[in-house]
């Protein structure tokens, strides 16, 4: 279990070192801090259109509004509660949305053109036949949230239904996801039985998003330390039903964490931006820092969600 004096350093070096989007979701989830700030500090990242974009996604420095920035800000909210659709910036992402931008037949593009005029990570240039693998994920999460939440006349509900049909057609027979395409499995599937878009084998679903789930996870500690898929990344909690077949390997992150968090710290990213340094080196290193940020949060609430840490 992380001590308190370990929580204590990993705090002081988040109020130090976040930006305040970070530092109001690290509030929200360890001092009782209110979701409306969360919402207040991540619509500074809102464009006119509605969509996200202006490096929220620390990795992606492309102003523009991009479907899986404005996917990324749907998640901070589903985390913190925020359901009132009502709401300013929920009405913003409608609009976007609705306005099909990088909307294509095999669904929203992953990476978008203008991405190549900013820094950026090379998994965020531009590249159409990396997108029909890569959309895979954001397609599968976009598409869950407008079949739940917009006007079922529109124009961009019937596509997105097209959409998740295709691909919950094709899951039992794909053989390549993306990096995103598992999460944006569960994501559906789960929010399927509320969809009514047609009759599913769920038991056959749930089985091959258990099975993909178990074969990402990667089960050599000593590879950790470099880019790969932990527990964490689909196990959340002992509620997960991933967990009790993973029970062991999630107990290893457990303690893996503990012996790695770094004195006077937080834990380091496992990537670089690799063929892009030489351009962007300045800029990996401050996105390397708003990372450090993220990543200390999520762990510390895996950690938090296990009763793993003392707070």
């Amino acid at each position: 279990m992380l001590s308190e004096k370990q929580f204590s350093q990993i705090r002081t070096w988040v109020y130090r070192n976040a930006r305040e989007i970070d530092l109001n979701v690290w509030k929200f989830h360890f001092e009782n801090g209110k979701k409306e700030d969360v919402v207040s500090a991540l619509s500074h990242y809102q464009n006119e259109d509605g969509g996200f974009g202006n490096a929220l996604e620390p990795d992606n420095w492309n102003p523009a509004s991009t479907p899986y920035v404005t996917l990324y800000a749907l998640g901070l909210l589903q985390r913190i509660g925020m359901t009132d659709t009502s709401h300013p910036i929920y009405k913003g992402i409608f609009e976007y949305l609705s306005s099909e931008k990088d909307l294509t037949d095999y669904g929203w593009r992953f990476n978008v053109p203008e991405n190549n005029n900013y820094p950026r990570a090379p998994w965020w240039n531009y590249s159409e036949d990396a997108n029909k693998t890569e959309s895979i994920g954001p397609t599968c999460g976009l598409c869950a949230f407008i079949l739940q939440n917009m006007d079922k006349t529109s124009s961009v509900y019937k596509k997105a239904e097209t959409l998740a049909k295709q691909a919950l057609d094709n899951l039992l027979t794909a053989k390549n996801f993306g990096d995103m395409g598992i999460g944006g499995y569960i994501g559906l599937i789960d929010a399927l039985p509320t969809l009514n878009i047609g009759d599913y084998d769920m038991p056959a679903l749930y089985s091959k998003i258990n099975e993909l789930v178990n074969a990402s996870i990667e089960r050599d500690v000593n590879k950790w330390q470099y880019y790969g898929v932990l527990p964490s990344t689909y196990i959340h909690s002992p509620q997960s039903p991933f967990y009790p077949a993973n029970k062991d390997i999630v107990d290893q992150e457990i303690n893996y964490l503990q012996e790695t968090l770094p004195e006077n710290g937080v834990w380091n990213i496992s990537w670089t931006w690799f063929d892009n340094m030489e351009s962007y080196g300045k800029e990996f290193i401050i996105s390397e820092n708003w990372w450090k940020s993220i990543t200390a949060i999520e762990k510390l609430c895996f950690l938090k969600n296990f009763n793993a840490v003392k707070i």
